[in-house]
């Protein structure tokens, strides 16, 4: 009983805590205000406005803060105002219920219809990526499914960066707009969409360049279907042991990919040795790694795996190629930067 009265009399404080919170100036706060898909005209209503921030300042900042729903914030406007409220409801037709909820069944439908349009793409990479991959088949057939992999995660993954352009630039703030660069380059698919749009325009045809995007494509269907397919009798019966072991085991298959795409950095700097070489190629797919090290969607599986590495290497560095020091000191320095 003392910790139930403890923790509801902490409840004002938090409340407080959180209606006086600079929201204006965490950068979390636009990102956060487009992706909730409020009107601007029904943001600048002051109980809405407070019941969203409530709710991101429990999401980000204090996850113990209680957040009351709209009817009871609402209800505490003066009596007069309430009754006005009710005696409108109650000359109101039952119809506009009807044409009220209409708008948002249509927005649910509407995006329900986005979501398993991106899984059948993910859907179809997964099953050509898997055919371009395969050993045993044609070599013309492999082809065209490395092609048309890349190809369709470049789709998928530009789309989703250009949605969030839009749900920005809907926002209506020059804020948002001007913040429309760091949202995409921190966001999950820039990373996919640069790699896929730098092999897909090359010449080079390596088969471990389908891995990471076997990887994106299988947490993505596995995701939806798991979700959406539950009471699915073929899901249940082939496709549920599957769907539970990708997301039961994504840390490994995080460090697959995470393990491929490094491994495909010294694949192309060993290729500049070929007939095949491009250095632009091999200098901008080592940026790419070199913002994989940094972002945060793959920031700990990437820097485990060059710790490891390090570790490896390092002393057979410093004991047979000593003169090499200061040119990995300065790579190093670029690298972290």
């Amino acid at each position: 009983m003392g910790d139930a009265s403890s923790s509801s009399s902490s409840w004002p404080s938090r409340g407080a805590a959180a209606a006086a919170y600079d929201y204006e100036r965490d950068p979390r706060w636009v990102e956060y205000r487009v992706s909730s898909a409020v009107p601007p005209h029904l943001f600048t209503d002051p109980y809405v406005r407070a019941h969203l921030q409530h709710k991101f300042y429990r999401r980000f900042v204090d996850p113990d803060c209680p957040v009351e729903g709209m009817s009871s914030t609402t209800s505490t406007q003066p009596l007069a105002s309430s009754a006005s409220t009710s005696a409108g409801e109650t000359a109101r037709p039952p119809d506009s219920d009807i044409n009220s909820a209409g708008p948002a069944r249509s927005r649910l439908s509407l995006q329900l219809d986005q979501r398993s349009l991106h899984f059948s793409v993910n859907a179809w990479v997964l099953i050509v990526a898997l055919i371009g991959i395969f050993p045993l088949a044609p070599r013309s057939l492999q082809y065209k499914g490395y092609r048309l992999s890349l190809l369709g995660t470049t789709c998928t993954t530009g789309y989703a960066l250009f949605a969030t352009l839009y749900r920005l630039s809907r926002a209506g703030s020059l804020q948002a707009v001007q913040a429309w660069p760091h949202h995409v380059t921190s966001s999950k698919d820039f990373i996919p969409f640069m790699y896929c749009l730098m092999f897909v325009t090359s010449k080079l045809h390596l088969k471990l360049v389908l891995v990471p995007v076997i990887c994106w494509a299988l947490e993505h269907v596995a995701r939806f279907l798991r979700r959406h397919f539950t009471n699915s009798s073929l899901y249940r019966t082939y496709l549920e042991q599957p769907c539970t072991w990708v997301e039961a085991n994504t840390t490994a298959v995080q460090f697959l990919r995470s393990n491929a795409e490094i491994l495909l950095g010294f694949l192309l700097i060993i290729s500049l040795f070929s007939r095949q070489r491009n250095g632009m190629q091999t200098f901008m797919y080592w940026q790419l790694l070199k913002l994989m090290y940094h972002s945060p969607f793959t920031a700990g599986y990437h820097r485990a795996i060059w710790l490891k590495i390090g570790r490896t290497i390092n002393p057979y560095i410093h004991r047979y190629t000593p003169f090499l020091h200061d040119q990995l000191n300065a790579g190093m320095r670029w690298w972290f930067r």
